[in-house]
């Protein structure tokens, strides 16, 4: 086979059928991580933070990812690396004992943020689509830097706890809540508060990557052709349930030993 090949049929293997060139993002670096993030300041909604003024003790319940703020940004006299700034919202939940009766629900959110330096090559292409967009400013974007993406899955809420007073712990304050974390809750959060506070302990897995538009050859082995036939939905209920396997792990917990195997 030739050492650089053009799109078109290949010959000499019958498994590659032709190689094609497709326009997609190609990965240059990307990093992991495992984080434990102590005692994030959890800015609660307004009647979660009247239930904290008056809880006697505090229990972690649920976090949940909300939203991810990421930007970009070149490394002054180090070509093709970036900095990559990546700010993590949660939504917050966690129980308030009073004493004798049911716990009652609190809300809030927590954020903190991260830095990482990435390799992202150079580029002084720029791209414009035939897609009509109105808005003026996409006309003056520097399309010649790469794209970040954080991949994150759902966090693991260690603990929980709550103080009289805010302490002096260097973690991200919030001073202004986006609209996409906003939606996430019922009520206004409470951003000054001079009351108890909660803090929350997250332990964090992602995925950091910096990408770049570009175009790539690869092999076509067959045309891809779904082998599975659309079902119709009209079936009788009852009938897709039967169909349905007994959970019989679901009556059966596993016991210590086999859950360290």
């Amino acid at each position: 086979m030739p050492e650089r090949l053009s799109p078109g049929p290949v010959r000499g293997n019958p498994c590659v059928k032709e190689a094609v060139c497709v326009h997609t993002r190609k990965v240059y670096d990307s990093c992991r991580d495992k984080d434990c993030v102590q005692d994030l300041r959890v800015y609660l909604t307004q009647s979660s933070q009247q239930t904290l003024d008056r809880a006697a003790t505090v229990k972690p319940l649920s976090a949940r990812l909300i939203w991810v703020y990421v930007d970009v940004d070149s490394v002054p006299f180090n070509k093709g690396f970036y900095t990559v700034d990546a700010v993590y919202y949660y939504r917050i939940t966690a129980e308030a004992f009073m004493g004798v009766g049911r716990p009652v629900l609190m809300t809030g959110v927590a954020s903190y943020s991260k830095r990482v330096i990435l390799y992202g090559s150079e580029g002084k292409m720029r791209t414009f689509y035939s897609t009509y967009n109105p808005v003026a400013d996409d006309i003056t974007e520097d399309y010649t830097m790469p794209t970040a993406a954080v991949e994150a899955v759902e966090p693991i809420l260690l603990a929980a706890r709550a103080c009289d007073a805010a302490m002096p712990i260097n973690n991200c304050s919030i001073t202004e809540v986006p609209d996409a974390v906003l939606s996430a809750f019922d009520e206004p959060l409470v951003l000054d508060n001079p009351g108890r506070v909660l803090y929350a302990t997250l332990g964090q897995f992602s995925i950091i990557k910096l990408e770049r538009e570009t175009q790539l050859l690869i092999p076509v082995y067959d045309s891809c052709i779904p082998e599975k036939i659309c079902e119709s939905s009209s079936e009788d209920p009852c009938q897709v349930f039967d169909r349905f396997r007994f959970p019989v792990e679901e009556f059966n917990p596993p016991d210590l030993r086999n859950c360290n195997t």
